[in-house]
């Protein structure tokens, strides 16, 4: 699986408030977090209507018993997520804001410290929909491939990092390994 070099330059031509400089806090499982993405769905379902073609808990927050940054990860499949005009301004009159214009992906984000969460739009058949669903079906199966990732995410976590997505390009061998035994294949 190729994927492009992360640099300041390449974050920079997507992130709409430009790179923050971050540490990752790393959390246990709360039992809460299925209970957030709910209300988030059904919040979502109201908002965005027909145009949310798939509403999906995924990222660390998805999986029981599996320590994670305490920010729920919620993918939405909308048919054309470069088409802004069609969804953005009703999520942002609900409160969201756009982190991240890409081709194909926006990603939003609404909460406070205690209720955060990030919002993926990308059409839903994309293949980044179906790594986040595998990878966390993985995760939710394999006690030692949730281990595993546990222990890289805190070992990651002990440092730094100039923006969050460099925290999550470090994870991705580890996160390419998992998706490999959980049927992915390129």
């Amino acid at each position: 699986m190729s994927r492009e070099a992360l640099t300041d330059d390449v974050l920079g031509s997507m992130l709409v408030h430009g790179l923050r400089p971050t540490r990752v806090v790393i959390v246990d499982y709360d039992p809460q977090w299925p209970v957030r993405f709910a209300a988030r769905a059904a919040e979502l379902r109201h908002i965005l209507g027909d145009r949310a073609r798939l509403i999906e808990h995924v990222g660390s927050t998805s999986v029981p018993g599996l320590a994670a940054k305490p920010i729920i990860d919620i993918v939405v499949g909308i048919d054309d997520p470069d088409d802004e005009q069609a969804f953005i301004p009703d999520l942002e009159a609900a409160g969201y804001e756009l982190r991240v214009r890409e081709h194909g992906h926006r990603c939003l984000r609404i909460g406070d410290p205690d209720d955060q969460v990030n919002l993926h739009c990308y059409p839903p058949e994309d293949d980044e929909v179906r790594k986040y669903l595998i990878f966390r079906d993985r995760l939710r199966a394999s006690d030692a491939d949730r281990d595993l990732y546990e222990r890289t995410k805190r070992k990651l976590a002990e440092r730094e990092w100039p923006d969050v997505n460099y925290y999550a390009e470090a994870k991705w061998p580890v996160i390419r390994e998992i998706l490999v035994r959980g049927g992915w294949q390129e």
